[in-house]
């Protein structure tokens, strides 16, 4: 079954991944670190800088209303397509809160807490949060798109929390 993309409006998958209403289905988790590979700082930080990467942000909501601690904080919804060979920069998760659907294509993740690459898959989300620190490159041939829900927060600013 193909999507009609309409500007302005998430593809029915997308809104369904990032909960934006209830569904009978739940979409399938992705690839994950072997048991056994698993390890406190197990990969060394990786790329520095973006690589063949777009970042487009499709909606933010200042959750400063809400008071306390979410004051400065932003709920965002961005897009990114990683072209083949391309790569997003080493990052860490541990104030930023993130689920990221895998929407066409494959990427590699390297995460500092697992001692071998893992392989993420068109349809799959994870979640990223806590003493997580990674990069993610396109090995394939294809264009990688993710859909990232994340939590930005006080003093950060977009271009700097890929």
């Amino acid at each position: 079954m193909t999507q009609k993309l309409i500007p302005g409006r998430l593809p029915l998958a997308v809104a369904a991944t990032l909960g934006l209403f209830a569904t009978a289905t739940t979409p399938a988790l992705a690839g994950e670190c072997p048991a056994d590979q698993v390890s406190a700082d197990a990969m060394a930080p990786g790329a520095k800088t973006p690589e063949g990467v777009t970042d487009e942000v499709l909606a933010s909501i200042d959750l400063s209303p809400k008071g306390g601690d979410w004051k400065g904080n932003a709920l965002r919804l961005r897009k990114l397509v990683v072209q083949p060979g391309g790569v997003v920069p080493w990052h860490a998760h541990d104030a930023r809160p993130a689920n990221i659907l895998i929407l066409e294509g494959t990427i590699t993740e390297y995460r500092s807490s697992c001692k071998v690459p893992i392989e993420h898959k068109a349809g799959e989300v994870t979640a990223e949060f806590g003493e997580l620190a990674h990069w993610w490159k396109n090995n394939g041939e294809n264009p990688a798109v993710l859909y990232s829900a994340d939590i930005l927060p006080p003093m950060a600013h977009d271009a700097d929390a890929m």
